[in-house]
């Protein structure tokens, strides 16, 4: 018998994050940085700083108890840089840890990685329609890629800090 294959990322509730807002006051996040070639990651090493990520995250014990309010949000300050941001419940010593304040809105896409451009394009006109501009965007993927094939889906939350 073939045994079925683990499906790591739980299943994602669209309702929960689609246009919805946001108030974080110092929610928790661990921080690590990953170099980039014109906002492309470099693949083997994104994936082992998330590994590493969520090792001492796990360890500590300080991932949220629900799978599904993990959030992995991932931005692009410049052109050669990303930065990994994984919330978190509490710092952890000697750690990389860093908070984020504000208010956000957070719109759900389904779609490939190089269709960011024109996700943050639609959630441009999401915000005028709310009279809101954003200062910085957080990109959360709600699968890791081999659970997107599974369920068939990419999606991605979209977060606008406004």
């Amino acid at each position: 018998m073939k045994q079925q294959e683990e499906i790591c990322c739980p299943v994602f509730d669209l309702e929960k994050w689609n246009e919805k807002t946001f108030h974080w006051d110092h929610k928790k996040f661990l921080k690590a940085t990953v170099p980039t070639f014109f906002h492309i990651p470099l693949s083997p090493m994104i994936g082992n700083r998330i590994k590493k990520l969520m090792k001492l995250a796990e360890s500590s014990n300080v991932l949220p108890q629900n799978k599904e309010d993990v959030l992995l949000l991932f931005t692009d300050p410049h052109a050669f840089k990303s930065e990994i941001y994984l919330s978190v419940t509490a710092d952890i010593p000697k750690a990389r840890n860093a908070a984020l304040s504000g208010t956000f809105l957070g719109k759900v896409f389904d779609g490939a990685y190089s269709d960011i451009p024109k996700f943050m394009r639609q959630m441009e006109r999401f915000l005028e329609g709310k009279h809101e501009k954003a200062e910085k965007y957080y990109v959360h993927y709600a699968y890791c890629p081999k659970c997107a094939k599974k369920y068939g889906h990419n999606y991605m939350v979209l977060f606008a800090q406004v």
